[in-house]
């Protein structure tokens, strides 16, 4: 099967699957997407939901966060982990949002990775999301279930995004990552996967492999 009708029939069988899929980060504003992705990093999503909330109705404007007290904010996101290094870099990126852009979220890789603590899945995330760009996150679902079906072959994330930017129809890209991660917490998990229940294993490598 030719890689264009393989790519189709994944993300055809997925939209069925999750229709709905979208971001698990619950945000209002752009700059709280940005925030909570960064409170993300080695965190659960449900955790970083919980934090946020108290995040953002200590801290009601993106001003507020710019000239908050570093030992309070370190304080309120401490569940994520890593927290002193995530309040700095959230307190930094507040401030050259409104000293930079006006205190509006960049549309631009390239300014979005100027951004303190803004990596290039946080920067993906922010242009198909919030702006309706094509864009691959390419998160620890994304990058296992592609290698798994056969789609790219590295575990290096800049590799995996660039890949599947080449194979992946640009009006599919965002949502197909989304689908990614709810696909593998529902049935394509990296400790016990459900290949026979899985809608699109006929598509999949690894499964075709194992099969024989």
């Amino acid at each position: 099967m030719k890689i264009r009708d393989r790519v189709l029939g994944i993300v055809e069988g997925l939209k069925k699957d999750y229709p709905q899929a979208e971001c698990s980060l619950n945000y209002a504003e752009p700059y709280q997407l940005l925030f909570a992705t960064r409170l993300s990093a080695q965190c659960t999503d449900a955790r970083v939901n919980i934090v946020t909330k108290e995040l953002y109705a200590r801290f009601t404007t993106l001003r507020e966060i710019a000239e908050c007290d570093i030992a309070e904010l370190e304080k309120i996101v401490h569940p994520c982990g890593v927290f002193r290094m995530k309040a700095r870099d959230i307190r930094a990126c507040a401030n050259v949002l409104i000293e930079k852009f006006g205190g509006e979220v960049p549309d631009t890789m390239e300014d979005l990775l100027s951004l303190p603590g803004v990596g290039r899945k946080t920067a993906n995330l922010i242009l198909g999301d919030i702006f309706g760009k094509p864009a691959v996150v390419a998160d620890t679902h994304c990058i296992r279930i592609s290698n798994k079906l056969g789609l790219c072959n590295s575990t290096d994330p800049k590799k995996v995004e660039l890949r599947l930017k080449e194979i992946v129809p640009p009006d599919e890209q965002n949502m197909l990552c989304h689908r990614f991660v709810w696909h593998g917490r529902a049935v394509c998990s990296a400790r016990s996967p459900k290949c026979e229940e899985c809608s699109i294993n006929k598509f999949c490598k690894t499964y075709e492999k194992n099969s024989k």
